[in-house]
């Protein structure tokens, strides 16, 4: 067999071990040592022993070679930046301002549940933790008043997705390391598609609500008093994200510095609001599983990756997709169309840290390669600038999986809060959302500018 035909028949052995429920971090280890081993057994004719002892060193280098690096120090701060914000009572604060200022449209409730998690989004880079936090401060406010209780549910398992795209975002960071992109410039990239997404998440509720009186009845009665009474309990939230922002704009520091000042002034105003210790110890304990989780993945899937290397695969998989006789804009479909059945088996995380060794070059081919001019591009961007964009449309694919049956892991966390609520209400009021997001994932192919002109601007 060759090494293409092995490198397929591993592959499918990796599908196999993920639908029969191996964790991903587990089932990519495994097949990528495996892997490995044939390589050095047969392709470099060391043996069956020898092969076996290179694998193991191979694969017992990478966990620290790969993620010693001071920009992983991100994911937990990130992480814990929004755990913090929950128990500092942050969260309530920012809902409670958007239900008074946006509560009178069509779903109120709703559209102000989707820009209240795409404001703790700011200050959280995990998408699975805006969903609990919203699903035990939103739901109720929307069962009390009438709300469908699976639109309900659907609208916090959806907003909880805009995580993934407005930085802070660990998934932005993992894509960053893997194709060793600029993490600075991805997190700004993802801020004006973030909005951008969530707005037509908030027309999507509205134009639902009208055409269904009984999904989500509007909030009246505030007056504008009480409106800007609520302000000044959501800025703190909003100070973070300026402080992160700028500090990486104006060049304070590093994103990573960014991030970890950014958990340090969330601390202080927890502990000014008057956190308890049960309350940090509780913070840093979910902080510390996200992580560990995360890292685990990244170990794991890093080891496959090293396999794929040896094997050229990549390459193999950039020179067929750039001899495929059609427009680069179809082949690029094509390719995201392979997430939308990916996402329905995989999470984001372990989507696209398995998938991204072998799309990412092929899309760059599509461009033209990493030196490639604006100019001279079939998608119309630099290299470099192709990397920024690709990873926000990646990032965005990859939120479908989050809200999709049978893994949509938002949608499990939301029904794992609520008792009342089933996990298939919650995947049935996530739905529309699906085509929220392809509607948005439209917008960024047909305007990348959205997604670049922020890069643009801080970076140069």
């Amino acid at each position: 067999m060759t090494t293409i035909e092995v490198s397929a028949l591993l592959a499918v052995v990796l599908v196999i071990l993920v639908l029969i429920g191996v964790r991903v971090a587990f089932a990519t280890a495994l097949v990528g040592f495996v892997g490995l081993v044939i390589i050095f057994a047969v392709d470099k004719n060391q043996g069956l022993a020898r092969g076996f002892v290179t694998a193991m060193k191979i694969s017992g280098q990478i966990p620290h070679s790969k993620t010693a690096s001071h920009v992983l120090a991100l994911i937990p701060t990130f992480i814990l930046i929004g755990y913090l914000a929950y128990y500092a009572g942050l969260t309530k604060a920012l809902f409670e301002a958007a239900k008074r200022w946006v509560g009178w449209l069509p779903g109120g409730l709703g559209v102000a549940t989707v820009f209240a998690t795409a404001g703790f989004a700011a200050v959280s880079g995990a998408s699975v933790a805006t969903s609990a936090v919203f699903a035990r401060i939103a739901i109720p406010e929307m069962l009390k008043l009438g709300y469908d209780k699976r639109f309900a549910a659907g609208v916090v398992a959806a907003g909880g997705t805009l995580a993934s795209l407005i930085p802070p975002s660990a998934i932005l960071v993992i894509y960053a390391i893997i194709v060793e992109a600029s993490v600075g410039q991805l997190l700004m990239a993802g801020f004006l598609p973030g909005l951008v997404s969530a707005v037509i998440y908030a027309m999507l509720i509205v134009g639902l609500a009208k055409w269904r009186k009984d999904l989500g009845p509007p909030v009246r009665g505030f007056t504008w008093k009480q409106r800007f009474e609520s302000v000044p309990g959501a800025l703190p939230i909003f100070a973070v994200v300026a402080i992160i922002i700028y500090s990486i704009y104006f060049g304070w520091g590093t994103p990573t510095e960014a991030g970890a000042l950014g958990a340090f002034i969330v601390l202080l105003l927890a502990l000014v609001r008057g956190m308890r210790w049960k309350d940090l110890r509780g913070a840093l304990a979910e902080t510390a599983k996200l992580t560990t989780m995360i890292f685990t993945m990244i170990w794991g899937v890093l080891i496959y990756v090293r396999y794929l290397g040896f094997a050229d695969l990549p390459g193999a998989f950039s020179d067929w997709i750039s001899g495929l006789h059609q427009p680069p804009m179809v082949t690029l479909l094509l390719i995201l169309s392979a997430y939308v059945v990916l996402g329905m088996f995989m999470d984001a995380i372990g989507m696209l840290i398995l998938t991204l060794p072998v799309t990412f070059p092929a899309v760059m081919a599509l461009n033209g390669g990493e030196s490639v001019t604006a100019a001279q591009s079939a998608l119309g961007m630099s290299g470099p600038e192709c990397a920024i964009w690709f990873g926000i449309i990646v990032v965005k694919m990859a939120e479908l999986c989050l809200i999709t049956p049978p893994i949509g892991l938002n949608c499990f966390v939301v029904a794992g809060v609520r008792d009342d609520i089933s996990v298939q209400d919650v995947f049935r009021g996530a739905s529309p959302f699906f085509i929220a997001d392809v509607v948005t994932v439209g917008v960024l192919i047909a305007f990348p500018g959205i997604v670049l002109w922020l890069p643009r601007l801080v970076m140069g």
